[in-house]
């Protein structure tokens, strides 16, 4: 009996054993699988990035884009060229697509476009260099690249390529196609009256009252959008600036154009040198009727410090309403611009207001002496245009237009100019008194310390 017992625990004992050899080796299993996996971890991170990622081979892509330029001036692969904008422009016969660039005149080669289509890369076309005839002798020239549509292809960015089989676009940048046609009628399309196109803005030009009063004279007469192309400025006026930015009366397009050339400062490139005129001045004035095209019925195309003034009607809308009226067919209307010397004051000091003494800048309401421009010579003048009957333009006059042009009568409007005297020998007694500024004082002097305010410039 005993030994039965001795046999049954025995027994027992046997099968327990056999039984718990399962779970060791299981377990042995689980403590190998955690030290594989913690080896693994170790050596990922351990691994720099650049042995982790296996980039893709360099071929044409079937999707696009895959680099939108997000910059105002874009260099242009293996030329010596910027692009800055692409615009549809379906007015020339046979082409859609408009990029305006700055192109170095003596290496322009045949070009071509490529584009991407709802996001699938699509064919390419023949690009055609338009240069602007006006380069005032400098190396860089305003350039237009006009681009035809493949068939089929819903268009949504463009790019350029110096040879038209090598379609390697892992670097190249694209431009997005801006002004696109839309189903709605131009009265929808167009989101403002008026806009004033202003370049450039450079050095440390700190001008913050004569800018401040400017803008707010501009919006009593009714413009609706300043736009500013800004290479830099002084604090102040950088400070006046942004305030206005953020409550979108003006649009900052930033030109840093002295990152990729060495702007001259002057119009003539005998007399300033440099490789383009006047910090690409009139790349910008173009860039600007094409950015105003489809969203604003007139352009204004002036200087900071000019104020393209109606002295028979109280504000723009009237103006170009009785203007557009008796020139029906006219695109560009031709304003007389008139120096105000700032050297000269108003006698009586009643502009002269305490809160703006410590405001950098000139005050405007204090000159209110004009010359006669001399008809001997040439009489610049600046416009206002429709922009959709704009092809080219250039500072005092549009190259290339779809209408007519009417120069307007000095007596119906004319630019308010304060500056350096042009004609510097004539007396105060030989200038005309013009006080068409005071018009306006009640609503723009109140209008200018708000301003200042808001940027910190006046105390509260």
């Amino acid at each position: 009996m005993m030994i039965s017992k001795t046999r049954m625990r025995l027994g027992i004992s046997h099968v327990c054993g056999w039984m718990d050899k399962p779970k060791r080796v299981r377990g042995k299993f689980f403590f190998l699988f955690i030290a594989i996996l913690i080896f693994i971890l170790c050596f990922t991170v351990r691994t720099p990035r650049t042995y982790r990622i296996i980039p893709p081979p360099h071929r044409a892509p079937k999707t696009c884009p895959l680099q939108i330029s997000e910059r105002s001036i874009t260099p242009l692969n293996n030329t010596k060229h910027l692009l800055v904008s692409a615009y549809m422009d379906q007015r020339v016969n046979g082409l859609d697509v408009r990029i305006i660039g700055m192109f170095k005149r003596d290496s322009i080669q045949k070009l071509h476009c490529v584009f991407c289509c709802a996001g699938q890369l699509g064919g390419t076309t023949p690009g055609t260099i338009l240069e602007h005839t006006d380069n005032f002798g400098f190396p860089y020239v305003t350039t237009d690249v006009m681009c035809q549509i493949p068939p089929n292809c819903n268009a949504t960015h463009v790019s350029l390529m110096t040879q038209p089989g090598k379609v390697w676009l892992v670097d190249q940048p694209w431009l997005p196609i801006r002004n696109k046609k839309t189903n709605g009628t131009e009265k929808d399309k167009l989101q403002f009256n008026f806009t004033v196109c202003i370049s450039n803005l450079f050095g440390n030009y700190n001008n913050v009252l004569q800018f401040a009063q400017t803008l707010e004279m501009y919006r009593l007469l009714g413009v609706d959008r300043v736009v500013i192309y800004n290479t830099s400025c002084g604090p102040d006026l950088d400070r006046l600036l942004q305030t206005y930015s953020r409550e979108g009366f003006v649009e900052m397009v930033p030109w840093p154009i002295d990152q990729h050339l060495n702007p001259s400062r002057g119009w003539l490139f005998s007399l300033s040198g440099g490789d383009v005129h006047y910090f690409g001045q009139l790349t910008t004035l173009n860039e600007c009727v094409y950015r105003s095209m489809d969203r604003s019925r007139y352009v204004l195309l002036n200087d900071i410090d000019e104020i393209i003034m109606p002295y028979k009607h109280n504000n723009l809308t009237s103006l170009m309403d009785v203007l557009q009226q008796q020139h029906p067919n006219t695109g560009v209307y031709l304003i007389e611009n008139h120096i105000f010397p700032k050297k000269h004051f108003e006698p009586s000091g009643r502009f002269h207001l305490p809160q703006w003494n410590g405001v950098p800048g000139v005050n405007i309401l204090e000159h209110i002496y004009r010359e006669d421009p001399n008809r001997q010579s040439y009489h610049p003048h600046k416009m206002i245009v429709q922009p959709r009957l704009v092809e080219w333009t250039s500072v005092h006059e549009v190259l290339k237009t779809y209408g007519q042009q009417f120069k307007v009568p000095m007596d119906v409007c004319r630019i308010i100019h304060v500056r350096h005297p042009l004609r510097g020998s004539l007396t105060l007694e030989q200038l005309n008194e013009d006080q068409r500024l005071w018009d306006f004082e009640e609503k723009l002097i109140p209008s200018v310390d708000k301003a200042l305010r808001r940027a910190r410039l006046l105390p509260s």
